[in-house]
């Protein structure tokens, strides 16, 4: 969905609060009304159901990568490695400036109960798979990529391990003893170091220097 209206925003962001906090199964388009300061009737006129609401939710934060990834593929003043780099680090401040949706597509996927979601994610993820692929396909022919790259695999790591860090965060502070560290310093202390870790994996799955 795009040129959503300040109500509709009001209501997604609503839901996605809700759905961070109990659930999607946990949560009715009432509390969505409710929370929302709107009635049922508006959320089924933009919506239709919670189904598509959910839908939109993550049309919304992860439809945008696709004309992100293909506009980065016409900058030739980039470098094939450069580009890799830019995506890693805008997934990373994407996640962290929107942990409640992506604990929400973490956990959803994690417990598999409601197909349609599962189906919403993969069809996402295969329009990005493909412009990704093809970001790749560019530093393959320029000789600066190998040619055998799996690219769902490569991109499970990126995901994955910013998934993980973001819902064990408390954790991570814990264990590495970083409790007096304050939250702002803490996002950027973890932020910095999701950066260096990833793109050191990139580098040795992508290009022959590893």
């Amino acid at each position: 969905m795009s040129n959503l209206s300040e109500k509709q925003i009001q209501i997604l962001e609503t839901a996605e609060n809700l759905f961070a906090r109990k659930g999607f199964d946990g949560t009715s388009v009432r509390d969505i009304a409710d929370e929302a300061g709107v009635n049922i009737a508006m959320i089924s006129y933009y919506f239709r159901s919670k189904e598509k609401l959910m839908e939109a939710l993550f049309e919304q934060r992860m439809g945008h990568i696709k004309m992100r990834v293909e506009t980065l593929i016409k900058d030739d003043s980039l470098s094939p490695a450069e580009k890799i780099n830019m995506l890693i680090d805008e997934h990373i401040e994407r996640v962290m400036q929107r942990q409640k949706f992506h604990k929400i597509l973490y956990c959803e996927q994690i417990l598999n109960k409601n197909p349609f979601i599962i189906a919403i994610v993969n069809d996402l993820k295969k329009r990005n798979v493909a412009v990704i692929s093809e970001l790749i396909k560019d530093g393959q022919k320029k000789e600066v990529f190998k040619k055998k790259i799996d690219v769902i695999l490569m991109l499970n790591t990126l995901f994955g391990t910013v998934s993980q860090t973001i819902v064990s965060l408390d954790y991570y502070r814990d264990i590495n003893d970083l409790k007096e560290l304050p939250d702002d310093e803490f996002l950027k202390l973890i932020k910095r170091k999701l950066s260096i870790h990833i793109k050191t994996l990139f580098k040795a799955i992508l290009t022959y220097e590893a």
